[in-house]
């Protein structure tokens, strides 16, 4: 799209900022996985954490297994993740994953919308590292090969749209239709009015 996806502007602010205020009320902190320069999100208000030096194999699962590790030394022993691209995600998205792993005991809990396992949408134990540092062994990066070995319960959410990661300049066109949308809008002042 000619520049970094996360900051480019959605209904006059980055990309992320939507993201962000979306999965802020759900966890006790909030962390950017991202490589280069941090203080491009510093108007964020969260911490950046970068791929672990040395890390093999680039992509969500090394975001993954950094952000475990960084969770860790803050204390935590879950770690949610979402991608940056996904303005409409779920608002109960976090409590729905941790009372399925609270539930089954799952060492992963992962969204699973009409289009199939949505694997960024998840929420990871801290023993999950172990598997993700044997899947980097074999030469693998999938997160879902991980969560397949690892047994990962699957919560469905509906509407799946609320998955939808904008990829083009038509994605970007049809979601700002939608924040303008006066329902969108009105819904949005409710909850901040609530919170």
């Amino acid at each position: 799209m000619g520049a970094e996806k996360a900051l480019l502007a959605l209904a006059g602010r980055p990309l992320i900022g939507h993201v962000v205020e979306r999965l802020r009320p759900q966890v006790a902190e909030l962390f950017i996985n991202a490589n280069g320069d941090a203080a491009r999100f510093q108007g964020l208000g969260c911490a950046v954490v970068a791929d672990e030096a040395g890390a093999e194999l680039a992509g969500p699962l090394s975001g993954v297994s950094a952000a475990i590790a960084f969770a860790r030394r803050r204390g935590f022993s879950l770690l949610a993740t979402a991608p940056c691209d996904a303005p409409f995600l779920p608002r109960d998205l976090v409590a729905r994953l941790a009372a399925a792993m609270a539930a089954t005991g799952a060492p992963v809990a992962v969204a699973e919308s009409a289009r199939g396992l949505e694997p960024m949408f998840a929420l990871w134990r801290e023993r999950a590292t172990s598997e993700i540092a044997a899947e980097f062994a074999r030469g693998e990066a999938s997160p879902r090969a991980v969560m397949a070995r690892l047994g990962a319960v699957r919560v469905v959410f509906t509407p799946d749209d609320a998955f939808a990661n904008l990829n083009s300049r038509e994605d970007f066109a049809a979601a700002e239709a939608r924040m303008a949308d006066p329902r969108y809008r009105a819904d949005r002042a409710r909850r901040a009015f609530d919170n």
